[in-house]
């Protein structure tokens, strides 16, 4: 139920059965005015209905579809003389190896692919710890000042790591001289 204020401000909805016939007090809660709500009488809603037609609609006639589904393997092998799988492969559009056999007596039978990734390999491995060495030695010298006023304690094991380094780097190029 929809009620309307005293000062026809603020519309409130209701539920149905909060009022009774004797009626009760309300608020606004816009202009806190007070005024007591009977029930509002319901006029029922008049329903229009759609008018009978006495004569059916003719039909439409569906066609059925002859051949294969579209996209089926069906399909594909009438229309394409192929299968998306062997598509696929074919392409090297998929990392998966399947052996893939067709059924046409016309066609040979295909060789079957084997599609190999290559690992990342030795070598790249080296490459990829020796970058990350240095970077993080690099961020470590940089920040060699603020971790020692931070963390006291591991100021000498800082400086003995940065020593045995300065020694390595001494070999290496005594090595190659």
């Amino acid at each position: 139920m929809i009620i309307t204020c005293v000062c026809g401000e603020k519309k409130f909805n209701l539920p149905d059965g909060s009022i009774p016939a004797t009626g009760r007090l309300v608020q606004c809660g816009f202009c806190e005015k007070k005024w007591t709500q009977y029930p509002l009488k319901q006029t029922p809603e008049i329903v229009k209905t759609p008018p009978i037609v006495t004569k059916a609609a003719p039909k439409k006639k569906t066609q059925k579809r002859k051949g294969p589904v579209p996209y089926s393997k069906e399909y594909m092998q009438e229309k394409w003389g192929t299968s998306i799988e062997k598509y696929a492969v074919d392409k090297g559009l998929t990392s998966k190896v399947k052996k893939v056999k067709t059924t046409t007596k016309i066609q040979k039978q295909p060789k079957s692919k084997t599609i190999e990734k290559p690992g990342f390999g030795f070598f790249n491995y080296i490459i990829t710890y020796s970058i990350l060495s240095i970077f993080f030695i690099g961020i470590l010298n940089f920040e060699r000042s603020r971790i020692g006023r931070k963390f006291p304690v591991l100021e000498p094991y800082i400086d003995h790591f940065f020593e045995s380094l300065e020694i390595f780097k001494i070999l290496i190029l005594d090595f190659f001289r």
